[in-house]
């Protein structure tokens, strides 16, 4: 008589029948392709930090863009670099910024695609901080939300379908859903990063959006990755405010705050597999250390079966190619 797990192994055996009794399915439509778009290049800039990312000129995204429809990839994520940085980032809402231009340039070119805009300050601002800065020099939170509001109605102004704030902000999803109501923009929905911590993983992104704080950190607005029921709490206050989905950022060391926020909300959940886990997976296969398609579907699945709905990715591309190459 064959034990119970013997079953399983006759099923695992056949590539076609584990297919069938899979229980976590990843495909492209899961995958976000975040890009950095910026003012100052003509064409694409490597970034060193992140072996097979660039900065981006608009026209540059659009190529991308098509890239990305023709992949199946579920969205575009936006993140501007300006030309000028200020000390309230005044060029976050500017009409014809970098995001508001590329934004409309995606749409133009690729309008099936769905586009999310991310919405921070801190790639504006000269100090590098996600808010304006009170006297005391720290973030002024209730200074910065109207700023904030400015720069989401901008984004879909320019045609966003999904606005993402990423600042932490207490009170920004609010504003900016009161701000989005009145302005005409009812059924824009807003993906909330509801789950920032204050993390090691961020160093090549602040390197290519050139964000790194002037002075001190952004652990006052970031949260602790020890605090897992804490993450819970801010998410729950952030659907309380009108989140449509949230997010958890960075992903691979918190599959199970994505999991908890998932079973608490009960709204999509987006995971960030974010800069310094890609940097990691890059090293590693660099150096011969490890197979990195298999490492890369490994993780991202990872990601799925804990709970995330839609994975943001600068794997993405790869990760639909290497997906494509199993059917």
């Amino acid at each position: 008589m064959a034990f119970p797990k013997t079953r399983m192994r006759r099923l695992r055996a056949s590539a076609g029948l584990r297919g069938l009794v899979r229980e976590t399915h990843l495909q492209p439509g899961h995958l976000v392709l975040p890009m950095f778009v910026a003012e100052t290049v003509a064409g694409s800039e490597p970034i060193a930090t992140m072996p097979g990312v660039d900065r981006l000129s608009i026209a540059a995204a659009v190529e991308q863009a098509h890239e990305a429809a023709a992949l199946g990839l579920g969205a575009l994520m936006l993140f501007g670099v300006p030309a000028e940085k200020d000390e309230q980032g005044s060029g976050a809402w500017e009409e014809d910024g970098v995001v508001q231009a590329a934004t409309r340039a995606i749409k133009l070119a690729e309008p099936e695609l769905l586009v999310i805009t991310d919405v921070c300050l801190c790639e504006y601002t000269d100090h590098g901080h996600c808010g304006v800065l009170g006297d005391d020099g720290t973030v002024d939170n209730d200074a910065t939300l109207e700023l904030l509001a400015r720069t989401a109605v901008s984004h879909a102004r320019a045609g966003a379908d999904l606005i993402a704030p990423s600042d932490m902000m207490d009170g920004r999803v609010g504003t900016i859903r009161e701000e989005l109501d009145g302005e005409g923009f009812a059924a824009t929905p807003i993906l909330a990063y509801s789950a920032k911590f204050a993390s090691a993983f961020y160093g090549p992104f602040r390197d290519a959006a050139g964000s790194s704080p002037a002075f001190g950190d952004r652990r006052g607005y970031q949260m602790d990755p020890a605090n897992g029921r804490e993450a819970v709490r801010e998410a729950l206050l952030d659907v309380e405010e009108g989140a449509d989905m949230v997010m958890v950022k960075p992903a691979l060391a918190y599959g199970d705050v994505i999991g908890a926020v998932k079973q608490a909300t009960g709204l999509p959940v987006a995971a960030y597999n974010v800069s310094g886990e890609y940097a990691m997976v890059k090293a590693a296969a660099a150096a011969g250390y490890l197979d990195e398609p298999a490492a890369v579907l490994e993780i991202l699945t990872s990601l799925r079966r804990a709970g995330a709905d839609t994975i943001v990715s600068y794997h993405a591309k790869d990760a639909a190619r290497w997906l494509a190459e199993q059917t």
